[in-house]
This record gives structure tokens, C-alpha cells and sequence, in this order.
């Protein structure tokens, strides 16, 4: 059985287990491992306040080489001072002497909650256990992806396979993420490996790239978390370095940008299914915009409406409270020009509404995913976001989380 999961470039192991920092019992600590060392290139959240991990991984993934990435989940790690940051520098400490390498070259996250201290003894010895099961397997990968879970229900992982320059290259990657999620960052925790021969610089531009176009289009609830991190693992041990790795942006690099950007989207559209409470998703694109940042405050302006959010969670062909989100998304239109359409059903046009099959249109809608499309009649820029519905569940997990 074809390993999918974070394991499977060449060159990588990991692993996945409680250690106490959840209550429940669950898995919260996950250990990857790049023994030959690896180049690393991460993006993080523009909130202004970040958690411990964060400010640590900055500086870190600066280094020519990483060896190992350490995440904790159930516990943020935000808003804990000093004794946050020696506790996140410790975790990298303590990594880097397991696995005999300098701690500059381990990488870290954590995510959960805010605002309470990490129980540090817990997670060293928890960092000790991960060590002794680092494993290339595809159990080990999965335990991986678990292990970073926080109100996820699954586990998110994605895989592609392609050819360059004669050698096989994988990219695989897993991701959490269900709430505290809007555009602008990777808004999740995300850890992608990959074998292919590539020059640092370029690597870092296809990550960027590739989120931008799909973790970074995501939103949930429109808040972005302080944790949020998102890490690529390059191996170089594929084979195309033999035929000369990556180190211009040439058709390679092309092809190896376009499988990491389907990887992404694909994590991308797992997170939306699995958002908190969400029963469904859909994708809003808005053309006939003045500007390309219109169109992008446009989508959002939908996705993020909740009147839009909750006639998509009751099939609702609603198309009323998308036009009320684009008109007050101060964008420039022209009412007598705007559009809208459900899946192939046009509802309205220039400015009228249309004779439509409201059944049909509540089958569209009632879809796991859909589209919504929105001309603004103005322009030809356009843009896309996705966006999930709001259920009653999104209330219960969130009133419940702190307990």
C-alpha cells in the first residue's frame, strides 16, 4: 500500500504521541526528522502578536540546514513572556539532543490554547519517547499528522507524485486547522516534505506562491490565530540533483511549483470541509472587478458573511445576502451590470433577478461543495476565496473549548 503521508520523500522520518498535554488522552506531540539534513523555507501569521514557537522559528529557518521540526499541540504557547520563550528554546534543546544536531537546525510550532505556560517536563519527556519511534512508515506519518490535531476530527494529509529531470519526486504534506482560520497566512499549522534537489531561495518562492493561492484563500470564521506556521522540508535525496537540482526558474521548477501548489489547495479544501461544525464548503469567485484587491475584498466579503454562511448550511438558495455582502463590502460596482450565479444557475443579472428552479438551485447549494460567482460588472480583474457553512456546531465546539 502507497505510503501518503509526510513519510513518504525520500529521506524523512516521524512520529506521534501523547504526553500530557491534553487531558483527553489524545495524541500532542509530534516529531519530524530529516537525518541528512534538509532545506527549509516557512511562512507565518501577520498578527502582530505571535506565540513563543513562532518567534523561535523565525529565526531558526534561517539556517542552511534542518534536521527536525518538534510541535506540541493543546497548548499555544501565546502570551506566556519569557518563561514561554525558554520554554520553546528548551523544546528545540531538548529535540536537537535526541537526535545528536545543533538547535539551531530544529524547527518548532505549537498551537491550542492561549495564555497558560507549557508543562515542559511533560512535552521533554514526551520529545525523548518521539525520538526512539522516529519511524519512515506510513503509520509513523499518520501518528505524525494526529499528533497535531487540535479541534481537527481528522487528520489532514495530501500527497502528489512527478517526474523531473528522469528522477521521481514526491511532495506530501499535512496540515491542521478548523477554526481561528482567515485569509492572510497560512492561518493553520502546515509541515510539507519533500525530496527534490533545490536551491533555498527558490524553494521559499514556490511555498509562498502555493500558499497565497490556497491556505492563504481560505476563511472560517474571519480571525487569525497567532500560532499560524507553515514549513517546507526540501531532502534533496529524489536523484534530479544528479542530473542538476533546481536553481533557476526554469520549467522544473515550474512543474515542481504547480504539484506543491495542488498540495496545498488540496489541504487547503480539507481544512474547509473539517472547519468547526461545517457540514460543507464552497468557493466564491468575483470577476468584473475595478482591481484585483476589489475582487479579493469581494470574495471575502461572502465568504466571511454570516447570513451567506448559514443559508449555505440550510441549502438555501439565498442569493439576496450575497448581493448585500458584495454592496457592503465597499468595493466599486455597477448594480445595473451585477451578476450572480449558484453553481451553472444564474439567479441574477445586471442588476435583475432571474426566473430560476429553486429546487435546483437548493441541490446546488446542498452540495458538499459549490460556487458562488459574482461579476461586479465594473472591470476585469477577478479573484477567489473558500468559505464553508455555519452550523450550530461552530456555537457548541467554541463555547466548549477552554474546558
Amino acid at each position: 500500500m502507497a505510503n501518503n503521508t509526510i513519510t513518504a520523500p525520500k529521506g524523512f522520518l516521524a512520529a506521534g504521541l501523547h504526553c500530557g498535554v491534553k487531558k483527553s488522552g489524545k495524541s500532542d506531540l509530534a516529531l519530524l526528522a530529516c537525518p541528512a539534513g534538509a532545506k527549509a523555507a516557512a511562512v507565518f501569521t501577520t498578527n502582530k502578536v505571535v506565540s513563543a514557537a513562532v518567534q523561535v522559528c523565525k529565526k531558526h529557518v534561517k539556517s542552511a540546514s534542518i534536521s527536525a521540526v518538534v510541535v506540541n499541540s493543546g497548548n499555544a504557547n501565546t502570551c506566556t513572556g519569557k518563561r514561554g520563550l525558554a520554554n520553546a528554546v528548551k523544546m528545540c534543546a531538548e529535540t536537537a539532543k535526541r537526535i545528536e544536531i545543533d538547535p539551531h537546525n530544529v524547527l518548532i510550532a505549537s498551537t491550542g490554547i492561549i495564555g497558560e505556560q507549557l508543562p515542559i517536563k511533560k512535552i521533554t519527556s514526551g520529545i525523548l519517547k518521539a525520538a526512539a519511534k522516529l519511524s519512515a512508515s506510513s503509520k509513523a506519518g499518520l501518528d505524525f499528522a494526529k499528533a497535531i490535531m487540535t479541534t481537527d476530527t481528522r487528520p489532514k494529509q495530501a500527497v502528489r507524485r512527478l517526474e523531473i529531470s528522469g528522477a521521481k519526486v514526491t511532495i506530501a504534506g499535512a496540515v491542521k486547522g478548523a477554526g481561528m482560520i482567515a485569509p492572510n497566512m497560512a492561518t493553520t499549522l502546515c509541515f510539507i516534505t519533500t525530496d527534490v534537489a533545490i536551491t533555498k531561495p527558490l524553494l521559499a518562492k514556490a511555498l509562498k506562491s502555493a500558499i497565497g493561492n490556497s491556505l492563504n484563500r481560505l476563511t472560517v470564521d474571519g480571525h487569525q490565530s497567532t500560532n499560524d506556521t507553515a514549513i517546507i522540508l526540501a531532502s534533496g535525496l529524489a536523484g534530479n540533483a544528479e542530473r542538476i537540482g533546481i536553481v533557476s526558474q526554469c520549467p522544473r521548477y515550474k512543474r515542481f511549483a504547480n504539484a506543491l501548489a495542488e498540495v496545498c489547495d488540496d489541504l487547503a479544501r480539507q481544512m474547509a470541509l473539517d472547519a468547526e461544525g461545517a457540514t460543507r464548503m464552497f468557493k466564491v469567485v468575483v470577476k468584473g472587478a475595478a482591481t484585483k484587491a476589489d475582487a479579493a475584498k469581494a470574495c471575502r466579503a461572502i465568504a466571511d458573511y454570516p447570513l451567506v454562511k448559514c443559508a449555505v448550511n440550510g441549502g438555501d438558495p439565498n442569493w439576496g445576502r450575497i448581493i448585500c455582502a458584495v454592496g457592503s463590502a465597499g468595493v466599486k460596482l455597477n448594480p445595473n451590470k451585477l451578476a450572480c450565479k449558484l453553481g451553472p444557475i444564474t439567479v441574477f443579472k445586471n442588476g435583475t433577478p432571474r426566473k430560476f428552479d429553486k429546487k435546483k438551485a437548493s441541490k446546488v447549494v446542498s452540495q458538499t461543495e459549490h460556487t458562488i460567482t459574482v461579476d461586479l460588472g465594473v472591470g476585469m480583474a477577478s479573484d477567489f476565496c473558500y468559505g464553508c457553512d455555519l452550523s450550530k456546531g461552530y456555537i457548541t465546539i467554541n463555547a466548549d473549548y477552554h474546558t
